[in-house]
């Protein structure tokens, strides 16, 4: 017996209202507290789930659950409850960010409960979704030392139904004690807030970044019951950044209890936070373990992340000087160029490269950041974050005689005022600021000034006032490629239909055509990678063998970051290259679409779309 996705849905929304009103969450707290102060003997290191599982069974609570919870079975087989039916907005097939671990008595923990959220007065007319219809829905992304979670969406209102919780560990970074309970007095030491983005997915599942908030911790160590609850005003960003957006109430829980709670006025004194913070705390060397494994891989990651351009309120479509932290960055999966070059300067840094984000211009002046690599050799190369395209870099030489050939810039970067990474800043004062007659001998001062380097420290290490949280790990992607490819090119050969059939035409597919083009769309992927074309022999050698004598063959690849099918083909057709296949007419038209989807970190994607056709020629 399965459920379709909707009903799995309802399900879950059932369920959880149901263990909501038992305050289940409650009572598995003192069961758990129980269990470990008086049957755990000290010997024992950690309590697994089933010991918990054994313990919920012997207090009967596994049972109060399953008689409140009736089934009854419908004439299709299907198990219904027999609770009133609840609206099902949305349909959750996002799995958490981490696995179920079994909860070690011996380390200290913070559970983060939120209660719910009110005051967000721009869903304040929101209607309420009718059953199975889709909405907009609220999506909370937290960060707290390497440890990253996202709750289930709900649907966007000016009281949206929040109510999740998060386990959050706390643990020592010193070598030999990460494995130690955290007392009162290291926790004070800990600097590290809690990360909490919030995000909004429109029913076209475009991402919008709505507040983004670091929760100060600490005041559970004053708490009397080792409980506090906490009421979060969450403000815009960019431009809106002093509008509140709405409230979060949250309980905040440390576990096991403290034995001697800490004195409010020695908490309050740790409780400082910057604004406005210096450009090299945004770039810190960052390693992406097994997802990626070279730099130019890491570089193409960065380059399918979208690209959005921050503007100022009034629709002027002046720029704004907006630069997000890599969560938000990576929660909303799209950013200004800042962000992309902060993300793969540390990237590559992480890769063991020496790396720094260079400010400057482009084409007619406009404002640009990229990254460079300071190769042991003195090779230069300039990488384009938005692209992932890489260039050399060979100064001109103004000086030289007329008749020396002189090199000719393929970059688009026009002028460079500073370069900085992690642990340099370096302002550019040669006598021209000109890319292409910059030489980078870093270690010159007439031509690098540098800003000193504790002054850097003193701004951008752990713990100052000024420095970003520690990153967030990268995520591996739930996209499966196989099932997107085949979902987008479906949706793609309907809309093809769909338009001939607008113009009187009929659509007859050609499947062994469609399939034929798969290798041309994995070698573009590759060769954005590597720089390196290859496969493109096979390619047409199979393509002249199904195409018969007198015929014609066409084909239009085009490549996107976004897997919404209506929307390609919207933008194909503005194409008459593509235009002229997907209306092709003559003799024995045939028709071929391939859609190939490449997956990387955090859910970002690659899609690779080929519209072809064959006819016959009619002299």
């Amino acid at each position: 017996m399965s459920l379709s996705p909707e009903r799995a849905s309802e399900l879950k929304q059932l369920i959880h209202q149901q263990l909501t009103k038992m305050d289940v969450h409650s009572r598995i707290r003192e069961v758990l507290a129980e269990t470990i102060r008086e049957e755990l003997a000290p010997q024992h290191q950690q309590l697994s789930e089933e010991d918990l599982m054994k313990a919920l069974v012997r207090r009967g609570i596994i049972d109060d659950v399953m008689k409140e919870l009736h089934f009854i079975t419908n004439v299709n087989g299907e198990e219904m409850t027999s609770t009133p039916k609840l609206s099902t907005h949305f349909v959750d097939k996002q799995p958490a960010v981490l696995k179920k671990t079994n909860i070690d008595p011996m380390r200290r923990y913070l559970y983060l409960q939120v209660l719910s959220g009110k005051a967000f007065l721009e869903h304040l007319q929101e209607p309420e979704p009718l059953p199975g219809q889709t909405c907009s829905t609220f999506t909370l992304c937290l960060h707290f030392r390497n440890q990253r979670f996202r709750s289930k969406p709900v649907p966007c209102a000016c009281e949206p139904d929040f109510n999740d919780g998060f386990l959050l560990e706390i643990y020592k970074d010193s070598l030999g004690e990460g494995s130690k309970m955290a007392d009162a007095t290291t926790m004070l030491s800990i600097c590290d807030p809690v990360h909490i983005v919030l995000i909004k997915t429109d029913t076209s599942g475009e991402i919008t970044l709505v507040a983004s908030y670091f929760l100060e911790w600490r005041s559970v160590l004053s708490a009397e019951n080792r409980i506090t609850n906490v009421a979060v005003e969450l403000l815009g960003v960019g431009t809106e950044s002093k509008v509140s957006v709405g409230v979060l109430n949250i309980r905040l829980e440390l576990y096991p209890k403290l034995n001697k709670i800490l004195s409010q006025e020695i908490v309050n004194t740790q409780d400082e936070n910057g604004i406005n913070r210096p450009v090299c705390s945004y770039i810190r060397p960052l390693r992406a373990g097994r997802l990626l494994d070279t730099p130019r891989q890491a570089a193409r990651f960065v380059s399918v992340l979208g690209y959005e351009r921050a503007h100022m309120i009034g629709g002027g479509g002046g720029k704004q000087e907006q630069w997000c932290t890599l969560l938000a960055f990576l929660c909303r999966n799209k950013g200004d160029c800042e962000d992309h070059a902060n993300l793969l300067c540390s990237l590559l840094l992480g890769f063991g490269l020496e790396a720094f984000v260079c400010v400057g211009t482009k084409a007619k002046g406009a404002p640009h950041t990229w990254v460079m690599t300071h190769g042991i050799d003195g090779t230069i190369i300039f990488w384009e974050s938005l692209t992932g395209h890489r260039y050399i870099h060979n100064p001109v030489k103004p000086d030289d005689p007329p008749i020396v050939e002189q090199p000719k810039p393929l970059y688009p970067y026009r002028t460079i005022g500073c370069i900085f990474n992690h642990q340099k800043f370096l302002a550019n004062c040669q006598p021209s600021d000109a890319v292409e007659v910059c030489v980078f001998d870093l270690y010159d001062e007439s031509k690098w000034k540098p800003m000193s380097g504790e002054a850097i420290k003193s701004v951008c290490s752990p713990g100052a006032t000024s420095a970003l949280p520690p990153f967030p790990p990268l995520c591996a992607s739930i996209i499966d490629a196989a099932e997107a490819s085949n979902e987008v090119e479906l949706q793609l050969r309907i809309l093809v239909a769909e338009h001939r059939k607008d113009l009187g035409l009929a659509t007859i597919w050609d499947d062994q055509l469609s399939y034929l083009l798969s290798p041309a769309l994995a070698a573009y992927e590759l060769e954005r990678i590597t720089d390196i074309s290859v496969g493109n022999e096979e390619f047409q050698d199979a393509i002249r063998r199904t195409v018969p004598d007198g015929h014609t063959f066409k084909g239009f690849p085009i490549h996107f970051v976004y897997k919404n099918a209506r929307r390609a083909f919207a933008t194909c057709l503005r194409s008459p290259f593509c235009e002229d296949i997907v209306c092709c007419r003559g003799d024995q038209v045939r028709l071929a679409v391939r859609v190939r989807v490449f997956t990387y970190p955090e859910s970002a994607c690659a899609v690779w779309i080929m519209f072809a056709c064959k006819y016959r020629c009619v002299l």
